[in-house]
């Protein structure tokens, strides 16, 4: 009887015959093994490349900025007595015109029935003077009467005509300061807090403030920048290396803390005349649209200005781009299929895209996604085009090192 070891061998022999005549088989019908290619091989992998093409780019720059409303009142007392109400709930939207507080108005309104008072005895004593002097005129005439009885008589016509006027001015006074007893918004905006309460005694001469009035539906936003800026930007257009963007009225966008972009753009008003001379910074300001009221007063955003427009510029994907102490590199594909390390320089940052100055041509491809599925260094990928939000990226210091190790092979 044969021994436990010599069975053991036998056993072993034949599993490697049939591991043999398993692969000459699979090798002879040509089925690929584990879903590769057919000889065995694994096909190339797929990346998200973008093809170089020349466009014209905004100039972007980002400054911070501080929001401020197109419009503040400031809603004073301008007559004195006490607050009896107040007509508005704080925090809402309030109307031109719109009544906020109510001034006790009874002093005011016996103040107006005085003067109507005074205006009517000036009135009927001006009917009395002036039909004094019309009978006087023909006495006079007659040389029944001396001439400065009849002076006198058309002397106290005038007086009693501008103690008319008199009255009508006293009349007017009367009722705007009755009008000032309902104390009114003086535009059309968001009001904050009140300020005073029922029953507080306000003053016209120390113009006690009642509330605040915002209008915030349009928003300034002013910003600084670096003189030096101001003159490079300047200095290219005049050479021809840039082109003013737009109509003059450069667009500008407003980016929140939390890194979201407005949907709606701004457009730069103006530009300061003078130089801060203990900053040397320029003043700007821009005028954004606020409908949804995200933009508050005093509120710090960053602002994204488009000065200029270089006419043929490039631009990648910033998630492309590999940086590092010995400069910023990309793969790109090659004729062969094969990634190449590149060394590019870039330049400004244009949203979620860099702007590169040099190293990259018209028609390249250049690889912004699947970096991850280069296993094989040197080994030819399949470029298909890269759709933007189409699948998650690896992300650019995730795939740095298996992009950088693939590259460095070639």
């Amino acid at each position: 009887m044969a021994s436990p070891a010599l069975h053991r061998a036998g056993l072993t022999a034949t599993l490697a015959s049939l591991v043999v005549l398993l692969a000459a088989c699979g090798a002879k019908d040509g089925a690929p093994h584990g879903g590769g290619a057919p000889g065995g091989g694994m096909p190339p992998p797929e990346v998200g490349v973008v093809t170089i093409a020349e466009q014209a780019v905004a100039l972007q720059t980002e400054l911070p900025g501080r929001v401020e409303p197109l419009r503040v009142a400031q809603v004073r007392a301008r007559v004195n007595g006490v607050v009896l109400k107040r007509l508005f709930k704080e925090g809402s939207e309030v109307k031109a015109g719109q009544a906020l507080f109510q001034i006790d108005a009874a002093p005011y309104q016996a103040s107006y029935e005085s003067a109507q008072a005074s205006l009517a005895r000036a009135q009927a004593n001006l009917t009395q003077a002036a039909a004094q002097a019309e009978r006087y005129k023909p006495l006079l005439d007659a040389n029944a009467i001396s001439k400065q009885d009849y002076i006198n008589a058309v002397a106290a016509q005038k007086q009693a005509e501008a103690d008319v006027a008199s009255g009508k001015a006293a009349i007017a006074t009367a009722r705007i300061n009755l009008g000032y007893a309902s104390v009114t918004s003086p535009i059309a905006g968001r009001i904050g807090r009140a300020l005073v309460t029922e029953g507080a005694l306000v003053s016209a001469t120390e113009a006690t403030q009642l509330a605040v009035v915002q209008q915030t539906n349009m928003v300034y936003v002013n910003f600084t920048q670096s003189t030096n800026e101001v003159l490079r930007l300047r200095k290219a257009m005049a050479a021809g290396q840039l082109r003013g963007a737009g109509d003059g009225s450069a667009a500008v966008r407003v980016v929140l803390d939390d890194g979201t972009e407005l949907p709606r753009q701004g457009k730069l008003l103006f530009q300061d005349l003078t130089v801060d001379s203990t900053t040397g910074q320029i003043t700007l300001r821009a005028e954004v649209p606020n409908p949804d009221g995200l933009l508050l007063p005093g509120q710090y955003v960053r602002v994204r200005l488009s000065q200029a427009e270089l006419p043929a510029g490039i631009v990648i994907p910033q998630q492309a781009v590999t940086r590092g102490s010995q400069g910023d590199t990309v793969l790109v594909v090659g004729a062969d299929g094969k990634p190449e390390k590149r060394t590019i320089k870039i330049g400004s940052a244009q949203g979620t895209n860099w702007l590169v100055q040099d190293g990259l041509k018209p028609g390249e491809k250049v690889i912004v996604e699947g970096f991850q599925k280069m296993m094989v260094p040197g080994a030819p990928v399949k470029p298909v085009p890269w759709a933007k939000g189409a699948s998650a990226p690896a992300g650019a210091a995730s795939a740095a090192a298996p992009a950088a190790s693939a590259a460095s092979a070639q």
